[in-house]
């Protein structure tokens, strides 16, 4: 049987339609056409490691496939692949990485290239990305050697009693369960509605970060301090402990104490803040006192001796000289005259302070606000002498050490050469050579 003309020409026709529809699906859905050569430019990727990529395995950027994996070379670092990318797919960015992914869990591996930025350069002919921009998967068998110590190293008795604990902490709590999973829901409405508090929030705390990383030294010094306060606590834990056992009972007499005293008490402390208004002004002779008591203790016992009593004085008359400014309205008279008159109330010491005459007078004493400084006359009350006589006052240790005795500034003065001659010595040894270096007034703060 014989096919007439027209048959034949419509089945060449047929056939020629059917060749390029089977070639354009070819080349455009099976990728035949890469078999003739590449389609688009070649990009080179070097792997330390294959991480299971196979030739012929789609290449996406942004979720989009843009070409395939031409061909797979061993090289001295690892493996280099060919990508054959589309011509007519987007610019894509030349510090983009390089990442062999898994489109699910079988398996599938594809090159996913991710960029670091939107703009240029991009990718073009040649192009290659080096291994420090790519990363592979982790093998199955690092995985599963990884999931083997894992559960090794749980303990078989620990993880029975915390699925027991677990057991017991979630039976019969379904509802509450529930309620809380309901709760969540809207939690998580009220967070989605606040999302953009949220993300000013997030974009403020930057300014905190940045805060906390310029203050890391003092923050770490901090934790150091921290640290250490801990360690004390660990090494001072027997004695807290004592603390805190003794602590009930010396609360209790405390409360009785409290309770006994009543109203007492307060008023004592109130009064208490009234002395010290009083005495803080005058801390510096508060201070010289203190520092010259221990001195009158040492000297106390040189005083007696063999059952007799030593005392020697030396009269320090206009040394300095006495102060006479402001009595110039008192009335002189002779000694003899017994007559009663009324006293010059007016009178008082007009030198000023750091005045060659002995200053004087209870406004040159100190008192509350801003104190009036009153130089240390040691002795001599000239500025000098004063500040001699303060010198000697801090110098009460050392005094001691140079003759032998105790050096007492402002009071008298003995040594033990001074205490010999006056236990065999009849008037002379009993203090003729003992001198008085300014009295009891420099101890008192007060002027003669």
């Amino acid at each position: 049987m014989r096919l007439q003309r027209k048959n034949r020409v419509q089945l060449v026709v047929f056939g020629v339609i059917s060749l390029l529809a089977v070639g354009y699906a070819g080349g455009n859905y099976a990728g035949l056409d890469r078999l003739l050569g590449a389609r688009g430019y070649v990009v080179h990727v070097t792997l330390e490691e294959s991480g299971g990529i196979f030739e012929n395995a789609e290449v996406a950027y942004r979720g989009v496939t843009v070409g395939r994996v031409a061909e797979l070379h061993l090289a001295d670092t690892g493996v280099t692949l060919d990508l054959d990318i589309e011509e007519g797919g987007p610019p894509i960015p030349a510090d983009s990485d390089a990442v062999v992914a898994n489109r699910s869990a079988v398996g599938e591996q594809y090159v996913d290239l991710r960029p670091s930025s939107d703009g240029g350069p991009y990718l073009r002919a040649g192009s290659r990305i080096d291994s420090a921009r790519t990363d592979t998967p982790v093998s199955p068998d690092t995985l599963l050697a990884g999931l083997d110590k894992l559960v090794s190293s749980v303990d078989p008795r620990s993880l029975r009693t915390v699925v027991g604990e677990l057991d017991t902490a979630f039976t019969g709590a379904g509802p509450e369960l529930g309620r809380l999973l309901e709760a969540s829901g809207s939690l998580t409405t009220e967070a989605r509605r606040a999302l953009p508090q949220t993300a000013q929030l997030l974009r403020d705390s930057r300014t905190v970060l940045d805060t906390q990383r310029r203050n890391s030294e003092q923050l770490a010094s901090i934790a150091s301090g921290f640290r250490d306060i801990a360690a004390q606590l660990k090494d001072s834990d027997a004695d807290l402990r004592t603390v805190v056992d003794r602590a009930p009972g010396a609360s209790e007499e405390i409360s009785t104490l409290l309770a006994d005293s009543g109203t007492s008490l307060s008023v004592l402390i109130a009064n208490l803040l009234t002395t010290s208004q009083v005495l803080e002004p005058r801390s510096d002779a508060l201070e010289h006192m203190m520092v010259a008591l221990p001195m009158v203790s040492g000297f106390a016992r040189s005083v007696v001796s063999n059952g007799e009593g030593h005392l020697g004085f030396v009269p320090t008359f206009f040394d300095p000289h006495s102060c006479t400014k402001g009595y110039e309205g008192t009335q002189r008279r002779p000694a003899d005259d017994t007559r009663d008159l009324p006293p010059n109330t007016d009178a008082y010491c007009a030198e000023p302070p750091g005045s060659p005459s002995n200053v004087r007078g209870a406004q040159n004493a100190p008192v509350a606000g801003d104190p009036v400084q009153i130089p240390d006359s040691g002795g001599s009350g000239s500025g000098d002498g004063g500040s001699r006589g303060g010198e000697d006052a801090r110098d009460t240790a050392g005094g001691a050490a140079d003759g032998g005795g105790v050096k007492l500034p402002g009071l008298l003065e003995f040594t033990d050469s001074d205490a010999e001659s006056g236990r065999g010595g009849g008037d002379a040894g009993r203090g003729a050579d003992r001198r008085n270096t300014g009295g009891f007034d420099d101890l008192l703060g007060v002027g003669r």
